[in-house]
């Protein structure tokens, strides 16, 4: 049977967070999070594959999607609380986890926290700490947002998060416009609430320490994550290794879905 569940259920502290179940019930559980200033939409190219052999839970991160802001800004004890918290809930002992961006630097958290709950982990265009013009390039973000709003901010991270002959292809347009939509409909709290969080990003101490086999993914011109910096993030990480996506930047599981899917198959045996 492949009985789809969804609703909203309570987080670390209260906060509501919005999921969606999917796939066999009696397969093994993989959960997937979502990026900044996305929603749990930015997985349907991989849905199909994924929930044909796997009991798959997506999940807005807070401030997100369907799910409610609670207070900012946040921290890793809060995203990694909501994903325990829905794993009670749904019965979740163990499971794989796919995140990109800071949904993989919410795995990562998860990985050290609750080492017993992370089977595999697939850490895809994400960081481990936040050099100085990073924590300024979120400054100017949060300020535009304060300034005008959601809408100011799509356009730009577009540019960031895909190449230009990705944004270029007419045959695209669909594809760039959902994601329009999950950035512009983004909570202005929960955009800010996850900015703080990332300018004060310091996981990479805490690599050494990872028990599950890890994959990491990137795009090879992800300015975001870039290669040589998530190369020194396996490098660090027991039983870890990394894969480079040709003619992808920070959205790589949308911009080369193809790819993306093949990278983490072998891994996740799917």
């Amino acid at each position: 049977m492949s009985e789809v569940l969804s609703g909203m259920l309570p987080g670390a502290d209260g906060v509501g967070i919005s999921y969606l179940v999917e796939g066999p019930e009696d397969a093994p559980w993989l959960i997937l999070s979502n990026s900044l200033a996305t929603d749990r939409r930015m997985w349907e190219p991989q849905i199909d594959v994924l929930r044909a052999s796997r009991r798959v839970l997506r999940y807005d991160t807070r401030g997100h999607g369907q799910s409610e802001a609670g207070q900012a800004p946040y921290n890793f004890e809060q995203l990694t609380g909501d994903v325990l918290a829905l794993c009670d809930a749904l019965h979740i002992e163990r499971a794989d986890f796919l995140g990109l961006s800071l949904g993989g630097m919410t795995g990562l958290a998860l990985a050290m926290r609750a080492p017993e709950k992370v089977k595999r982990l697939v850490c895809c265009d994400a960081r481990a700490r936040a050099p100085a013009p990073y924590k300024a390039m979120w400054e100017s973000n949060i300020a535009r947002l304060h300034e005008v709003g959601m809408a100011a901010l799509v356009e730009p991270t577009l540019s960031r998060w895909f190449t230009d002959p990705f944004l270029d292809a007419p045959a695209q347009s669909e594809a760039l416009d959902g994601v329009r939509s999950m950035i512009r409909n983004t909570s202005p709290a929960g955009y800010e609430g996850v900015a703080r969080l990332l300018q004060s990003l310091d996981l990479q101490d805490g690599l050494a320490t990872l028990q599950p086999e890890t994959l990491y993914i990137t795009g090879a011109s992800d300015m975001a994550a870039p290669v040589d910096v998530m190369q020194d993030m396996a490098d660090r990480t027991p039983n870890a290794s990394l894969t480079v996506l040709p003619n992808a930047a920070h959205m790589s599981n949308i911009e080369q879905p193809e790819a993306f899917i093949n990278a983490i198959k072998g891994f996740l045996s799917l």
